[in-house]
Parts: structure tokens; sequence; C-alpha cells
């Protein structure tokens, strides 16, 4: 079965977006292979303002870039037809995350804020969490842990340090 995992970067005060919900303050890591990162997935779940930053930042023509991954938004207002590079779901379905996770593939990247995050947390859908903690301090917009998260009992499965001072931490 496919894993879904949360894979998030994480300022040192917890936050996984700025003031703005900009994220460049995460910068790019010459240490860091993102393209084995992305090999390791074939589906990419969002929601509405994770997609709306993205095709802001890099059109919407960047979900074609990603061949052989499926994009998914969540949004209860965006309309499929005016979309149609990624797949558009109005609510979290459990028994459609339950169809997705069963498909042969690779592993599901639930990507962005904590708000998705909760609601597959709390589903019981999150099979790992991997934080990417950056050595910076935003003090503002979203945290990892929003404030209606229930509590959640994990151990640490991995802990890897990065040489320019990040690290990434597997629950």
């Amino acid at each position: 079965m496919r894993k879904l995992r949360y894979a998030v970067a994480m300022s040192l005060d917890g936050h996984i977006a700025g003031p703005n919900g900009e994220y460049d303050w995460i910068g790019t890591d010459p240490e860091v292979d993102f393209v084995a990162f992305w090999t390791q997935f074939d589906a990419l779940l969002m929601g509405r303002r994770t997609y709306e930053l993205a095709v802001q930042t890099r059109g919407k023509a960047a979900f074609t870039a990603f061949t052989g991954v499926t994009s998914i938004v969540f949004s209860r207002t965006l309309k499929q037809q005016e979309h149609p590079h990624v797949t558009i779901m109005p609510e979290l379905n459990a028994d459609w995350v339950r169809e997705l996770k069963a498909q042969s593939g690779k592993d599901i990247w639930l990507f962005g804020g904590s708000d998705l995050f909760r609601s597959f947390l709390d589903s019981g859908f999150v099979d790992g969490v991997e934080v990417a903690v950056i050595p910076a301090l935003l003090g503002a917009r979203d945290s990892i842990a929003s404030p209606s998260l229930q509590p959640h009992q994990t151990a640490i499965d991995s802990s890897s340090p990065l040489p320019v001072g990040e690290n990434v931490v597997g629950i």
C-alpha cells in the first residue's frame, strides 16, 4: 500500500509559511537532491491556498512539468473546468483516500498548509511526517500544528542533519 507522507519545511519557531504565505525563506540547498526526493512520489495533495500561491509564483504550466505526478487540490470554491492540469476535490472523502492509497504506485505527498494536514491526520490517513527544520525565525502565519490540532502520540523514526544547518526529522 502506498504511504501518504506529509513532507514540509518548518522554521525554528514552528512556522511553515511566512507572514504573507511566502516560502522564499526556505531557499534551495545544493546538498539536497530534490530530484531524488520528487521521484519518491506520483501524487501530490494540496489545499487551495497552496495551489493558488504556486500558480501565482510559477504559473499554471508548472503543474504540467511534473511528468507522471497527479496533482490534486482540495477546494470548495475552485471549478475543475478552470483548472484542467489538476484534479479538484471539494472535500476530504475517506473512501476516496483509502482507494488512492490502495492503488499501485509511488508514495503520496501531502503538501502545504496545516489545515489540510490536520484534516488528514485527524482522519488517520497520514503515514509519516517529515519536517525539514530551516534555521529561520518567521514569527507569523501557519504553524505546523494549527490551534485546533488534536494531540497525537508519535515517535521519531530518523533525524538527518544536513551540512547547511537544516535537520530533517521523520516521524
